[in-house]
């Protein structure tokens, strides 16, 4: 009878086992698949931009310029004339939407630099920069906007380098989605590491060559 309980009791604790296994089974799974889904085109971008960004010297990028010119109308000018200084001062409204009109360039709300003789806006965007000038005396409008090319792109929103707060947001969720996906990886390889003799030594290789590298080649 002792003998029947005991063994009753090791099935019951077996099947608790397996029960519990079989739930966490499905839970990494589900996440780890969710958080792939999420974080599967950002990783190629990231991983193609890692590259590029590590071989830009070898990566030709041609710059391209546009220029427009403009004359404020007079009007207008009395609205920016003066030897003030200013720091980070937007543009009046009505000098906005003539150089948004005029000139197809959108300034509204943008910080600008005043100083005695010029006004200038920065306009730095992914892959490029652009900038735009008044002339506070004589009311001379300049503008130019600079591209080079779709790589140089790619590379700054790899580092989100004047690509606005949506995109910082997508680089934090995009890192979170990724973090669940790594973690829910090695517990799934830990569950599994039993039947896959070298999960565990290929775990460790991935750990040690990048340190390896960093202590002899990086000073």
């Amino acid at each position: 009878m002792e003998s029947a309980a005991r063994a009753h009791g090791s099935k019951m604790g077996s099947s608790r086992g397996g029960s519990s296994r079989a739930f966490w089974l499905k839970q990494l799974h589900q996440w780890h698949w969710i958080s792939s889904a999420l974080c599967l085109v950002g990783m190629l971008l990231f991983a193609g931009t890692g590259f590029t960004l590590n071989h830009a010297g070898q990566i030709e990028a041609k710059t391209q310029a546009l220029q427009r010119n403009g004359q404020l109308p007079a009007p207008l000018l009395h609205a920016v004339s003066g030897d003030d200084e200013r720091k980070g001062v937007a543009l009046p409204d009505g000098v906005a939407d003539w150089v948004n009109g005029a000139l197809g360039v959108d300034v509204a709300g943008r910080a600008a630099d005043w100083s005695s003789d010029e006004i200038y806006v920065s306009m730095p965007r992914p892959g490029g920069d652009a900038w735009l000038s008044i002339d506070r005396e004589s009311g001379k409008v300049e503008y130019e906007r600079s591209t080079r090319g779709v790589i140089a792109y790619l590379n700054d929103l790899h580092k989100g380098r004047h690509a606005g707060a949506a995109w910082g947001w997508f680089i934090d969720v995009f890192a979170l989605a990724c973090v669940i996906f790594s973690v829910t990886g090695l517990l799934l390889l830990k569950m599994h590491a039993a039947q896959r003799g070298a999960t565990w030594p290929l775990v460790a290789f991935g750990l040690v060559l990048p340190l390896l590298l960093a202590l002899i080649f990086i000073h």
